[in-house]
């Protein structure tokens, strides 16, 4: 492939290259230039690069309002529970939007925070494709570990599992990988629990 600069106008049939001239290069993002791109598809920061993530399904969106639900009734009094789109800052260069999240009385944002900077809890539902599956499996699981949120869920619609993990250190741990018939559960609220099946036929 070419690595030549297209030319422009851009010709019918191409990307349309004055719009991309427009954007920082992959690699020189900042926060800022991230929190000002708007798109219709949902987007993260990632040490400096765009990620374009895919559009949930509607097998998706009923696993999440069905965790929702649950969590809010677990989470006491005073705590914070949100769902995506939601920037989350991480770390210097880095913004994930964690499917949900879970914020913990401590650690709630001031009143004037436009986004949370310190989550407790992220979840994630696995979508379609390898690039998605290395992305909640492998590259989420070291920035939320990073950034110090104390479990992480895995939520897999394809293999039917709940993985959690728990932060040791400046790692996770493996809490637990839940399957069908078994009702997954974390460390951090002891009334967060759900049962797996019921979770995957939501």
């Amino acid at each position: 492939m070419s690595n030549a600069i297209p030319r422009l106008p851009s010709k019918a049939g191409e990307p349309a290259w004055e719009a991309a001239y427009l954007l920082p290069l992959q690699g020189r993002w900042s926060e800022e230039d991230f929190l000002k791109f708007h798109t219709t598809q949902m987007a993260e920061l990632v040490n400096g690069h765009l990620e374009i993530l895919p559009m949930p399904t509607l097998k998706h969106q009923r696993i999440l309002k069905m965790l929702l639900g649950v969590l809010e009734e677990a989470a006491p009094t005073g705590s914070l529970v949100l769902f995506a789109p939601l920037p989350t800052k991480l770390f210097p260069g880095t913004i994930r939007e964690p499917d949900l999240l879970y914020i913990s009385p401590e650690h709630l944002p001031s009143p004037d925070a436009d986004y949370p900077c310190k989550i407790d809890l992220a979840i994630e539902i696995v979508s379609d494709g390898t690039q998605a599956r290395k992305r909640d499996y492998e590259d989420k699981r070291v920035d939320y570990a990073k950034a110090g949120v104390a479990e992480y869920w895995i939520v897999d619609p394809k293999d039917q599992t709940v993985t959690v993990l728990v932060l040791a250190d400046d790692c996770y741990s493996d809490h637990g990988r839940f399957v069908s018939e078994q009702i997954a559960s974390g460390k951090l609220l002891d009334k967060f629990m759900i049962s797996v099946e019921a979770l995957m036929q939501a």
